[in-house]
């Protein structure tokens, strides 16, 4: 098998195509490179002036190498081999999205350093248990999760899986694409006929309080 491309590599191979300057841009877009790039590193720190970074595609393992970038608002690091959060600690102050859906990740240990982080999409992944789940809560400004595809949904039904997500982030307002209040509306057509015809007009008015709080 060829030997894996650097990030390095892929710069200035980027630099050879365009003619123009990696270290002005304030996007890069490394992803699907042939040889894949396997690793992360300082020279990715050369990018100075990047506000949206994409990866994704390759073989990448870690996050890394990208301590230096003061200016990241988005990270695309989709179809890799991620298996955690680690490395995201320097950026976690302003990056405000992260793509990482169809990488590997099984634990969401580390995310409250992503302080100002809005979108966050990982579909596809590994995560399985509600208590990994809940650590998105460490996440304050989270407003549009993509986790379709992980085994913690796969068997559950659409109403069910939203109206446990909607409760665990209540500050959420996108989810797998679609805006919680519809979510709340759809729950609110099912739920609403059901208490009145049960004439129990309370629980109602309780479950369409607690549905927009």
């Amino acid at each position: 098998m060829s030997r894996p491309t650097s990030c390095k590599e892929a710069i200035q191979q980027w630099e050879d195509k365009t003619g123009e300057q990696a270290s002005e841009q304030t996007e890069m877009y490394l992803n699907f490179q042939w040889p894949p790039i396997d690793k992360m590193d300082n020279s990715l720190g050369t990018l100075v002036m990047v506000e949206k970074l994409s990866l994704s595609t390759n073989m990448i393992e870690k996050i890394a190498g990208i301590n230096s970038l003061k200016n990241l608002r988005v990270l695309s690091l989709g179809r890799n081999y991620i298996k955690t959060f680690s490395g995201l600690e320097t950026v976690g102050e302003h990056l405000e999205e992260l793509w990482i859906s169809y990488n590997l990740i099984e634990k969401i240990k580390g995310v409250n350093v992503l302080k100002a982080l809005k979108v966050l999409y990982m579909g596809n992944n590994l995560v399985k248990d509600w208590s990994e789940f809940n650590r998105l809560q460490e996440i304050p400004n989270l407003q549009n999760l993509l986790f379709v595809n992980n085994p913690l949904c796969e068997n559950m039904d659409v109403e069910t899986w939203r109206a446990q997500v909607s409760r665990r982030l209540p500050a959420l307002k996108m989810l797998d694409a679609v805006p919680i209040v519809l979510v709340i509306l759809h729950l609110a057509n099912i739920f609403t006929p059901i208490f009145l015809k049960k004439q129990e007009p309370e629980r109602c008015f309780i479950f369409l309080q607690a549905s927009r709080s």
